[in-house]
């Protein structure tokens, strides 16, 4: 892990001031500590030469991701209005649409740096099209701050302006099992629905080896292509295993076709954990009470024990007339630690603001971040539930509101 230095800072969320370390960062203001609100505010300074500076973000605004990328851009969204009001440097974010395709998300970054120079780049939503922008950002050398994956081989890549505050796939293969070995009596054996994709494969490999490394019985280890429709062959052979428990990485349409056929054919484990598809809102408006019992792993919940979460949870709800969902605080927290590096950077360089962005050591409504040289940070790997119709944070312990429900009810006694 790299040691940056600690650099004290203060953390924003809308009117909410948050004290970070002792000093003040000379490039911030106070905000007064008034309740949060959803109207956005008038900039508290100009950028240097009188203009703001360009963030670009593209975007699955559309197709299989349209879900999950909807969430981020919410997120986005409040943190550039918040943090606008007291940075001395503003920021003006450029969102694109690449239709939930990686060729498309590589057009769109190639269009954004030449026509708007942007001094950073935001992701949007899905290992594999955050494995194709943060190649095309660094060979661009473009700082690019992306949650919402938790692919890690694109760490491994020598990329040196990706960076990423969110879980990544050795966390959540060890937290998972982690809150297996939790229960009791726990779940012995697992079925693996493993999507033929590059993340697919990673996660699979690694569900594999902390099983092994536990003594849980892998009984199957299925491949789906991404945008099946018949999910039949790996759902009856965990069943007739006896699997009690169901590790899966689908995206939301796919989840949702999964979950309904496990229905049909009768199949529900103690414990049914998909990360992906169950995070939206979408997942309980459209499976209703066939969503409950299942697990995801997003990377957050409005309940966590983070400074501002409670209060971006409030001015979300006002804004958008619904909760805040679980991805909403991970993209917040990417404009956070963008907006202190840029202050920090001072000026509109992108080496020096991938310098400022090496260098963050602070807390934000997703917990503290620190980046190791790969990239990557040390990210609390929250787990929420769904239950009665809501996702509950059930994982880990200290932040849990309460304990996992296990076993899960069977489809017969709902």
């Amino acid at each position: 892990m790299s040691d940056p230095h600690v650099r004290s800072r203060r953390v924003f969320l809308r009117s909410v001031a948050l004290v970070v370390g002792g000093s003040l960062l000379a490039a911030c203001q106070t905000a007064a500590p008034t309740p949060p609100t959803a109207a956005p505010a008038a900039p508290a300074a100009q950028s240097a030469g009188g203009a703001s500076w360009t963030v670009g973000a593209v975007m699955p605004l559309t197709g299989r991701y349209a879900s999950l990328a909807a969430q981020v851009k919410n997120g986005y969204d409040i943190a550039f209005d918040d943090l606008n009001k007291t940075s001395k440097i503003q920021l003006t974010l450029k969102v694109l649409d690449d239709a939930s395709d990686a060729t498309n998300t590589v057009q769109r970054i190639e269009s954004l740096t030449a026509g708007d120079n942007p001094i950073a780049l935001l992701g949007g939503a899905g290992s594999d099209l955050h494995a194709a922008a943060a190649a095309v950002a660094d060979k661009n050398k473009t700082p690019y701050v992306g949650v919402a994956f938790a692919l890690w081989s694109v760490h491994q890549r020598g990329l040196k302006y990706l960076f990423s505050p969110f879980p990544k796939s050795p966390q959540l293969a060890k937290a998972v099992f982690d809150m297996m070995d939790a229960q009791s009596p726990k779940p012995t054996k697992v079925a693996i629905f493993a999507e033929k994709s590059e993340w697919g494969a990673e996660l699979d490999g690694l569900w594999q080896q902390e099983a092994k490394t536990r003594s849980y019985e892998i009984v199957a280890d299925e491949q789906y292509t991404p945008g099946a429709t018949d999910y039949s062959a790996p759902i009856l052979k965990a069943k007739s295993a006896n699997a009690d428990a169901l590790l899966a990485l689908p995206s939301p349409p796919d989840g949702m076709a999964i979950a309904k056929q496990m229905k049909e054919l009768d199949f529900m484990p103690k414990l049914a954990y998909m990360i992906r598809a169950p995070d939206g809102l979408v997942w309980g408006a459209n499976l209703t009470k066939d969503g409950d019992w299942f697990v995801c792993a997003p990377g957050w919940h409005p309940d966590v024990k983070f400074p501002g979460a409670k209060e971006l949870a409030q001015v979300h709800q006002t804004r958008f007339s619904k909760p805040a969902e679980v991805l909403v605080g991970p993209a917040y927290s990417a404009v956070q630690i963008l907006f202190d590096a840029v202050n920090r950077a001072g000026k509109p360089d992108r080496d020096a603001v991938r310098d400022a962005l090496a260098a963050t050591d602070m807390m934000t409504v997703s917990g503290p971040f620190k980046f190791n040289a790969d990239g990557t940070a040390p990210a609390v790997t929250v787990m929420d539930q769904w239950l009665g119709g809501k996702q509950v944070l059930v994982w880990p312990k200290d932040q849990a509101t309460q304990p996992l429900d296990y076993p899960a009810k069977p489809w017969n006694s709902r």
